[in-house]
Formats: C-alpha cells, sequence, structure tokens
C-alpha cells in the first residue's frame, strides 16, 4: 500500500460518515465496518498486509506502544483522529496476522440524546457510594458512564479521577478538576491507581473495568469512606452482577463483601443497545435501586429474589427490563421479535403483551 496514512485516514472517514461504531482491519480482509449492528465489508477497499497493517499501528502508537504489542501480541489503545474524532482500539495476532479492531468513540452527550431515564440523574447528586453501569460489551455502558461524569463535572465543584485501560473519553475541566489516568501509561494497574487514589482528596473515582477482586475490594472501601465510585462490568443484569462480584472472592471473604456491597451500593444500571425500527440503535434497560429490602435480599444471600423486587418498585423509580423494551415496541421503535430476542426472560415477556 503506497499511502499507509491516506488509507487509515479514508477509513475511519467512513466508519464516521456512515455512523458506524466499528471498524475491523485484518491482513489479506477487506475492511468491514459496522453500522447499526450489522457488520459490512468495504468491497472496494484494498485488502491490506501485515505491513500494512503495521504501518497503520506506527501512525497511531508510539515506538514503546509498538514494541510492547509485538512483544506482548495483544494490546489496548486509544486514538485521537485530527482531534475531531475518537478512537478505542485493540490490536492482535490471528493465525500469525494482524487484526486491529476500532471503535469509534461517541462525542459525550445528554441523557435525553441517549434517550436513557432522567432518573440517572439522581445517581450523579450522591456524595458516596458505588453505582455500576453493566451489560454486554459493546452496548453503551462507557458512553454512559462518560454522561453521568460529565454531569457531575458541569453541576458540582468536585475532584474526578479517572483510572482507564485506555482512556477512552477526554474530559474538558467545567466546574470540577479532572485527572485520567491511563493504565500502563500514568499508573502500573488499576489497583496501584485505586490506593493511591487515597492519598488524592478525590471526591469522585470512576474505574473503567471492574476486573478482580483486588479492584473491588479498594472500590468498596471508597464508596464506604466518602466518595463516588462508578464503574463497569461485563454482566447482563443487577442480580448476576451481585452474584459475580460476591464469586469472584474466597468463600472466607464472601460475607462481608455481602455486608460491605449492602451498605455501600447505590445502584445497578444494565443497559443493552437494540437495532430500531427506523435505523440506528435505541437502548433497552434495567434499573436497580439499593434500598432496605435489596440490601437484606443481598446480605441474606437471596439475590434470586431481586428481580421481582425491580418487577414490583416502579414507584421507587426501579426499572424493569421487560418494560423497558415492552415500551419502546409500543412507541413503535423496535420489533417484538427484538424485544424477545434481548429479552432476559422472554417468558414473562411474553406473559405482559
Amino acid at each position: 500500500m503506497s499511502d499507509a496514512k491516506k488509507e487509515l485516514e479514508n477509513l475511519i472517514q467512513t466508519v464516521v460518515r456512515e455512523n458506524g461504531s466499528d471498524l475491523h482491519i485484518a491482513a489479506g480482509r477487506h475492511p468491514a465496518i459496522r453500522v447499526a449492528s450489522e457488520l459490512i465489508f468495504l468491497q472496494n477497499r484494498p485488502a491490506p498486509t501485515n505491513e500494512d497493517i503495521m504501518a497503520f499501528l506506527r501512525l497511531m502508537l508510539d515506538d514503546k506502544k509498538v514494541d510492547h504489542f509485538v512483544r506482548e501480541q495483544e494490546l489496548d489503545f486509544s486514538y485521537d483522529f485530527k482531534g475531531e474524532s475518537r478512537l478505542r482500539g485493540n490490536a492482535f495476532f490471528e493465525r500469525g496476522n494482524i487484526g486491529i479492531a476500532l471503535r469509534l468513540i461517541p462525542k459525550i452527550k445528554t441523557l435525553s440524546e441517549l434517550k436513557l431515564p432522567k432518573v440517572l440523574e439522581s445517581f450523579t447528586k450522591r456524595e458516596q457510594g458505588f453505582f455500576l453501569l453493566v451489560g454486554p460489551v459493546g452496548h453503551g455502558k462507557s458512553t454512559t458512564a462518560a454522561t453521568m461524569l460529565e454531569m457531575i463535572n458541569t453541576e458540582r465543584a468536585e475532584h474526578i479521577v479517572t483510572i482507564e485501560d485506555p482512556i477512552e473519553y477526554i474530559f474538558e475541566p467545567k466546574r470540577s478538576m479532572i485527572d485520567q489516568r491511563e493504565v500502563g501509561l500514568d499508573t502500573k494497574d488499576f489497583n496501584a491507581a485505586l490506593e493511591s487514589v487515597f492519598r488524592q482528596d478525590v471526591d469522585v473515582i470512576f474505574i473503567g473495568e471492574m476486573r478482580d477482586h483486588e479492584t473491588v475490594t479498594t472500590a468498596v472501601t471508597a464508596a464506604e469512606t466518602g466518595h463516588v465510585v462508578i464503574s463497569t462490568l461485563h454482566t447482563n443484569n443487577a442480580a448476576q452482577t451481585i452474584d459475580r462480584i460476591i464469586d469472584s472472592f474466597p468463600p472466607t471473604q464472601q460475607d462481608q463483601i455481602r455486608i460491605q456491597l449492602a451498605s455501600s451500593l447505590l445502584g445497578i444500571f444494565s443497559q443493552r443497545l437494540i437495532p430500531r425500527i427506523s435505523g440506528g440503535l435505541v437502548p433497552a434497560y434495567e434499573l436497580l435501586i439499593n434500598n432496605k429490602a435489596v440490601a437484606n435480599l443481598i446480605r441474606e444471600k437471596r439475590t434470586h429474589e431481586i428481580d421481582v423486587v425491580i418487577e414490583t418498585s416502579s414507584g421507587e423509580g426501579m426499572i424493569d427490563l421487560n418494560r423497558s423494551l415492552l415500551e419502546l415496541v409500543r412507541s413503535g421503535e423496535i420489533t417484538m421479535e427484538n424485544a424477545y430476542r434481548y429479552s432476559l426472560n422472554p417468558k414473562t415477556l411474553e406473559r405482559m403483551v
């Protein structure tokens, strides 16, 4: 490929122009973009070689990161494209060939622009506690987290520290002071950054992803000691999230984390993006708000009953995923077929129709 820079620019501009979410580049294959969940191969673009893809990486990364990729054969990174767009990337090897997956990071939007419930605003006003955003990979958790952090940044004078791998959204300080730390660049790992955050006079902590029980322990402790902690987890719903967190601990520590979680948890917001009839994607969601009943269920090892609490507590602001799906069907946003497809309990949804 004679001009790697021009080709990479062309590919990224295609994703932006087509309102795509992802760009896939692999040796010996035409590039592909994902638009509204559908993968589309760009047959008019040449299939790159390994040398072409290494040239792309050298345009997006410094020499140190390129060396790290060659040595470790995996790399997460972020890339600022001309100050106009920002992308999150992963480079990898596949059968000896190199591949790159790039995800376009959209501009920070408001809750209404994202079609998310206004009740999320209430969690940005809390002085302490633990709030989790969960759902499958690629369904908008980071985008929702960025919107909540931007609301704090706009409305409150706080010290916000983000710990990410890599940094996705870049925040412009408004009323708040914001320090964004990238794992591998600004800190050794999540745990090291979390340990030091207690000495940084911080009010709000965003942890890009909960990866192990050490991170959870420190995050819950921070939430108990006067900090707001927001983080993400790759789980499907609130009950599964609580079980996953507790199960990540050795049996001898599980009772303790149950007690801590019951007292420090603010809520769990689960979301997934669903193809819209008119094109694009629209979110469906579930919201668990930690009240006395929920806290008791967590402490008493009865998390399997949490789904019932969510279904019967809409008056307190909780949101049931099936009801969210049905509202989208009734408003003509999504098909009934997709409602069943994305429901975690289709039989209950069928009874509600």
